[in-house]
């Protein structure tokens, strides 16, 4: 063997062993699930440092929500109709941090030209999935113009009694369109009084994104809130072996919304704590 051919073999175990070690690192990666963060987690903060908290968890997906103040001395929050200049310092942003921008929701806009804004804008983004909670009469515009663009429109479940807390609410607004589907919320549904489980079965092949959360009812008032992933009520090793089953492929993203002020460690350990039972799941 020639000094050129170990020299090449030798960097190819370099390379393979970096690759067998990220994918040690972030398992999901494998399964096409890109798991990230909703920016609403850190909504008392301003973008540019949710995405530098999101990057602390060790995640590098991003969620974008539209009422989030942009910070690092550019104006204006996370609207759909900033201009092209902020669109691109904020790509900038987000690459530069070695983040990857997913989804952006929830939001539900009011008139066919707002819709028609947040595709272009989702476009420019590189956002996959619009997570929303679009009205009956705005239906056949929305799946028209996710058609038209190849973007997503997940719809999303708040708790009961919201337009979308049910899956044969979201079922029924498919229509068809293998570009509408489900934003699932497993949280909510267990707020709700649902089985997150059972959900995503009646929901089999029209997931396109997840709001993670696990939740549990141990307050005074008898309110769920936020806890560490494995540790609520959200069957979330059920939850994802289901993912698992179905061949999920999509965004998951990481809503904690609890301990504002400092739910950087929950959700550290929350992430720690999804690879862990997805190795296990996958072994």
């Amino acid at each position: 063997m020639n000094y050129r051919t170990k020299y090449l073999l030798s960097g190819l175990i370099v390379v393979m062993s970096v690759v067998s070690a990220l994918a040690q690192k972030n398992p999901e990666d494998k399964a096409g699930w890109k798991l990230g963060a909703q920016a609403y987690s850190f909504r008392l903060f301003p973008f540019t440092e949710a995405l530098r908290k999101i990057d602390s968890c060790g995640l590098k997906y991003v969620e974008i929500y539209p009422g989030q103040t942009i910070g690092g001395g550019i104006d204006g929050k996370m609207d759909f109709n900033m201009d092209a200049t902020a669109r691109q310092t904020i790509k900038k942003l987000v690459k530069d941090r070695g983040l990857t921008i997913v989804a952006y929701g929830v939001i539900s806009p009011k008139t066919d030209q707002d819709w028609q804004a947040v595709f272009e804008f989702a476009k420019d983004m590189g956002v996959l999935n619009i997570n929303s909670e679009p009205t009956p009469e705005q239906m056949p515009l929305v799946r028209k113009l996710a058609e038209q663009y190849k973007i997503n429109v997940a719809l999303h479940n708040h708790p009961k009694p919201s337009r979308y807390w049910h899956p044969d609410t979201v079922l029924a607004a498919i229509g068809g369109s293998k570009y509408v589907g489900s934003c699932s919320d497993i949280g909510h549904w267990v707020r709700s009084g649902l089985d997150p489980v059972e959900c995503l079965k009646k929901l089999n092949g029209h997931v396109l994104g997840m709001h993670f959360k696990d939740v549990k009812q141990d307050t005074p008032d008898g309110k769920y809130h936020d806890v560490v992933w494995g540790t609520g009520d959200s069957k979330v090793e059920a939850v994802i072996g289901e993912l698992k089953r179905q061949w999920f492929k999509g965004p998951i993203s990481a809503e904690y919304e609890y301990h504002w002020e400092n739910n950087g460690p929950e959700i550290a350990e929350s992430v720690k704590n999804f690879r862990a039972i997805y190795n296990r799941v996958n072994k």
